[in-house]
């Protein structure tokens, strides 16, 4: 494994502990310019987010209405009853973006699909560039704040859905996660680079509970008054 993600999972829990778990849930309020520009509103109601360790599947609930959730995989997603009757769904969910830009609206199965990959990458990160299929190298360190962050760049494997294939990982001198950069394909293609804030331990692993992700601009720096995603994220519980 490359030293510097090594290192990254140790500081977030280690990688032999995470593999005796199966999901991890966190409570989530999610906000943000995006979904408006998507005409959809942000709900400011906490929903709980359950994703699977090991492979990619997102559970959320509730979603659209009090007595609905939503059930993600890279292949389908679908919105469905507490009770498990199918309210929509829709296969192959990725083509449905073709042609997308920043400005086009989505349906509910879009947002699902954006929600469920989304959540699953944030809350298996560090550990899901350990997964097969993911190459990982190191690339040039980031200086902000007068910190220096190191680099990783993950090419994701084209198994995993999420916002594309190539995203990169900035790390502290403590090896905890600081930035995320990446570019939001389901959406044009928009440059974002996303920060993370007031980490926490849970179940001996470390997650942000806040999460803050801006339209990227020259010289990769962030126009903060161009917030797409904010996620505030709390009670995180693994089991197995």
């Amino acid at each position: 494994m490359n030293d510097l993600l090594a290192r990254a999972i140790a500081a977030h829990g280690g990688l032999d502990r995470w593999n005796t778990f199966n999901k991890v849930t966190a409570t989530v309020v999610a906000g943000g310019g995006l979904r408006p520009m998507k005409g959809l509103e942000n709900d400011p109601n906490p929903r709980e987010r359950t994703v699977t360790l090991h492979e990619e599947t997102t559970f959320i609930s509730p979603f659209g209405q009090p007595d609905w959730r939503m059930a993600f995989t890279p292949d389908r997603v679908a919105i469905e009853t507490s009770t498990g009757a199918v309210v929509s769904e829709r296969s192959n969910p990725r083509a449905a973006f073709a042609g997308h830009v920043l400005e086009t609206v989505w349906d509910p199965l879009h947002n699902a699909y954006w929600s469920g990959y989304t959540i699953w990458t944030y809350l298996t990160t560090p550990f899901l560039m350990a997964m097969p299929g993911f190459q990982v190298a190191e690339i040039a360190p980031w200086q902000e704040d007068g910190e220096l962050w190191r680099g990783l760049r993950a090419r994701f494997p084209d198994a995993i859905a999420s916002h594309s294939q190539e995203q990169d990982f900035y790390f502290g001198d403590d090896f905890l996660l600081r930035r995320h950069d990446y570019h939001l394909d389901v959406a044009g293609s928009v440059p974002v680079a996303q920060y993370v804030h007031d980490i926490v331990e849970a179940d001996g692993f470390r997650f942000p509970t806040r999460r803050r992700a801006y339209v990227r601009g020259p010289g990769r720096k962030p126009i903060r008054d161009l917030l797409l995603i904010s996620l505030d994220l709390s009670h995180f519980r693994l089991t197995t």
